[in-house]
Parts: structure tokens; sequence; C-alpha cells
């Protein structure tokens, strides 16, 4: 059974930090690529930030470029997610998701993960 489990959400201040973890188990974690969605009331869910199976590519949406930083560790299947100069538009429930290596991987559309987490709460005060 795949589980996704993240961790580390929580309430800010404007200009703060947080680092969110994701657990994974049941699957082959290095042969995924990992990435992180958030979903604010009555929003979409979009992309925020995505890692290939070889961390060797990085990927983020525009509005957090030079803000966030995805990182993963095999050894411990966990993927993290680095929030600095959070803001409150960054207000959102964060997932993670896993999806299998897939040619012309398109990282940012949902349907391309196959497995998602729970969602952490980021609360960002002004």
């Amino acid at each position: 059974q795949v589980q996704l489990v993240e961790s580390g959400g929580g309430l800010v201040q404007a200009g703060g930090s947080l680092r969110l973890s994701c657990a994974a188990s049941g699957l082959s974690f290095s042969n995924n690529g990992m990435g992180w969605f958030r979903q604010a009331p009555g929003k979409e869910r979009e992309f925020v930030a995505a890692i290939r199976w070889s961390a060797g590519s990085t990927y983020y949406r525009d509005s957090v470029k030079g803000r966030f930083t995805i990182s993963r560790d095999n050894a411990k299947n966990t993927v993290y997610l680095q929030m600095n100069s959070l803001k409150p538009e960054d207000t959102a429930v964060y997932y993670c998701a896993a999806s299998p290596p897939r040619t012309n991987w398109s990282f940012s559309t949902r349907w391309q993960y196959d497995y998602w987490g729970q969602g952490t709460q980021v609360t960002v005060s002004s």
C-alpha cells in the first residue's frame, strides 16, 4: 500500500519560513518523480514544485521561484519543500504527489501523478 505523509505545515508570519516533508512508503521512491501542489479555499489545486526521480532537475511555478526549494533524500524516501520569504498568498493546503517515470513528463499536470498525500495546512499571516 502506497502512503505519502506530509508534515511541517503550520502558522507563520509573512517573511517567515517553513519546511515541509513528505515521507513515502510502499513504492520504489527513487524511481518516482515527486511534486508539491497546493490548494487554497475556493481555488483549483495548483502546481508548486517538482523534482525528477534522478534528482537532476527541479521545476517551480513562477511565483515561488527564488523562495522555495524542493529536494529529495532517496535513502530516507522523503521529499522536502523549503519555503522562505512566505507571503499571505502562499496560504493553502500543500500536497505531495508521486509520479512514475514518464516520457515527456508533464511535471505540472495533476493527472501525471498516481499517488497523493493527505495534505498539510500552511497559513501565512500578514
